[in-house]
């Protein structure tokens, strides 16, 4: 018998250490898993721990195997922390693919840096992270942390699903609370995930994911957290930097935040209101005396980046600004708003997501939310958006970064959910005119003028800030069409009242035209040419035009001498829902062409099953955009 129990434990201990090591094997990942996966979350565990308003502690296990060089951005090991979070613990270890323990990282080994280097105003503000170059693939990384803090207005969103061509074969999350602090949650994308709803009761709420398969990133893929599953979660009853406040409506909230908050923060050295009067003068008008005040904080401050949340959520006093000349988005916000209150102009610090992909503010959910903060200045029955962040922005301009979504405007009255500025499909224009010429070698000269308007001015002003090189290759990029590119002048002129940016350009091609014995074929569409999208068979996900546009081109063709036209491309007209599309080849009376081409795209979200249709649309832009004109050489 003692024989017998001897081996059985000698048995159960060697299974043990076997099912410990086969833990963070990759041969236990489910091959379903494993498809389109560069890492697999092999466990996400966040425990989040709410004893009071004013504490809350916070605890992370998460397991992440990598199989290649993409997959790293899964690992996720850091943690931000400062005057009111504290790191408690934070570890690693490293196991190789057969699940052996490589190395065990200690927080001695975490890098611990300040948030911003070299910028002292936030040397409070701490980011703790794993910095582990793997020597071989795959790997798994054990990560774990546990944190306090007394900010509990802003409590961790959760998304089992943080990655596309990421899996996931298990997360949960935990959170107790007292009953008594108005607790809330807002559940969103759960429809295809196998998430299960655990514990839901007055003091405790609970969730479980399991075998969530990699998502693939389809073209036109709405963002992350516009499609995958997420709980926020908030509270009524919260501290935010030592305050204790509530948000059970925005109209609250934003009162709070505006008299507990922001209170204070807009005081100014005499001597700057002072200058600042002087510079507005005599000027009664309210929206011109924004524009001066706008252009002074650009010329007198720069940014340094730390988003709301990380750096505080108080701003930095409008007079540390003015002696200091930087500040973050919150801080140069404010001390706009400063500048604005000494020369009687009213506005209101807003709170956003800021970002080219446009993101609400959840405005069913009230709560801590956004990553950026801008200045809202009232201009009759609509607002003027004022980034600050900004040195050369044209005063009020929006697009690609804070347009069109749902934010919120900070009054002294409370909060208020307002929309940005929308701009509309065809505000977004870009007017090309131009002309070139084909010598009968098949070479091009020409010259092309190409003013930008709307979001099109927000992708094309910052080209003039470009070394020389690299604007020369941007237009080799931007002109990929064109073999053998030579670019001559470069001129902008960059109207800000307008807001309009125009390019002047002159350039050369050898060998443009493709000459075969007799025959020369010229494509007309030298300067704005389409090159079609990807097509995605069986696609899962909607597509989504985030921004649409209107192009219009006006261009001078002059034919080579000793050639006759065989033929010209037959003018192209097309409309559908997601845009429009039109070609004209015209003979001038002088035997040289003009070519006109508009093409509207239509921003929108559509479904998974229209992106065909749309796809074909625009190969029919891309096959007419690369016709030809056929000439041949006269005898």
């Amino acid at each position: 018998m003692k024989v017998y129990i001897f081996c059985l434990m000698v048995f159960l201990s060697a299974n043990l250490s076997q099912s410990q090591k086969l833990e963070y094997t990759t041969v236990s990942i489910a091959d379903s898993l494993k498809q389109n996966a560069n890492a697999v979350v092999r466990l996400d565990r966040t425990d989040i721990a709410i004893s009071s308003q004013r504490n809350m502690e916070v605890s992370y296990l998460r397991a992440v195997t990598v199989f290649n060089e993409k997959g790293m951005d899964a690992i996720k090991a850091y943690a931000n922390y400062d005057k009111r979070t504290s790191v408690n613990s934070i570890q690693a270890t490293v196991y190789d693919g057969s699940g052996n323990e490589i190395k065990k990282i200690r927080r001695k080994d975490f890098r611990d840096q300040c948030v911003l280097d070299g910028v002292t105003l936030f040397s409070d503000n701490r980011v703790i992270y794993l910095d582990y170059t793997p020597t071989q693939f795959p790997f798994t990384v054990v990560y774990e942390c546990d944190f306090s803090t007394s900010n509990t207005a802003f409590i961790p969103t959760w998304y089992p699903l943080l990655n596309y061509l990421t899996s996931v074969e298990k997360s949960t999350l935990t959170v107790t609370f007292p009953e008594d602090l108005g607790f809330k949650k807002k559940e969103a994308n759960f429809g295809k995930f196998q998430i299960t709803n655990t514990s839901n009761t007055s003091k405790k709420l609970s969730y479980t994911a399991v075998n969530i398969p990699a998502q693939k990133e389809e073209s036109y893929s709405p963002e992350y957290y516009e499609c995958f599953p997420k709980v926020l979660l908030g509270l009524e009853y919260f501290n935010l930097e030592g305050v204790d406040g509530n948000a059970k409506s925005w109209r609250e909230f934003g009162q709070w935040y505006a008299e507990k908050i922001l209170a204070g923060t807009t005081v100014l050295p005499e001597e700057t209101k002072a200058k600042i009067s002087a510079l507005v003068g005599n000027e009664k008008e309210p929206i011109k005396k924004a524009k001066i005040v706008y252009r002074y904080v650009q010329q007198k401050s720069r940014y340094v980046s730390i988003q709301v949340g990380i750096g505080g959520f108080k701003p930095m006093p409008a007079k540390d600004v003015d002696r200091l000349g930087y500040g973050d988005c919150k801080a140069l916000t404010n001390y706009t708003k400063a500048l604005l209150e000494a020369v009687g102009v009213p506005s209101y610090n807003t709170i956003l997501y800021g970002g080219r992909e446009k993101r609400d503010i959840e405005s069913d959910f009230v709560s801590i939310q956004g990553n950026h903060m801008i200045l809202s200045v009232p201009d009759g029955d609509r607002y003027i958006w004022l980034e600050c962040t900004s040195q050369d922005a044209p005063f009020g301009y929006q697009a690609n970064f804070t347009d069109d979504r749902n934010v919120l405007v900070i009054k002294p009255t409370g909060g208020e959910i307002v929309h940005t500025t929308i701009y509309q499909n065809h505000d977004n224009f870009q007017m090309g005119k131009g002309q070139f010429s084909i010598n009968e070698n098949g070479d091009l000269v020409g010259d092309i003028a190409m003013v930008s308007e709307g979001s099109q001015y927000g992708s094309k002003s910052n080209i003039e800030n470009k070394l020389p090189t690299e604007k020369e290759q941007y237009y080799k990029d931007y002109w990929s069409n064109i073999a053998n590119l030579k670019i001559g002048k470069i001129a902008f002129s960059n109207d800000k009242e307008k807001v309009a940016f125009t390019e002047n350009l002159s350039l050369s091609a050898a060998n443009y035209a493709a000459i075969s014995g007799k025959t020369m074929m010229i494509v007309p569409n030298a300067y704005n040419r389409f090159g079609g999208i990807k097509r995605i068979r069986n696609r899962k996900t909607p597509f989504e035009i985030q921004r649409g546009f209107h192009d219009v081109d006006e261009i001078a063709i002059v034919l080579p001498a000793g050639f006759l036209v065989e033929s010209l491309p037959k003018d192209f007209e097309i409309k559908t829902k997601y845009g429009e599309y039109k070609t004209t080849l015209v003979k001038n009376d002088n035997g040289n062409l003009t070519y006109n081409r508009s093409l509207l795209v239509k921003s929108g979200r559509y479904a998974n099953t229209e992106y065909e249709d749309y796809r074909l649309f625009m190969e029919q832009v891309s096959r007419n955009d690369n016709a030809k004109i056929i000439l041949t050489r006269n005898q």
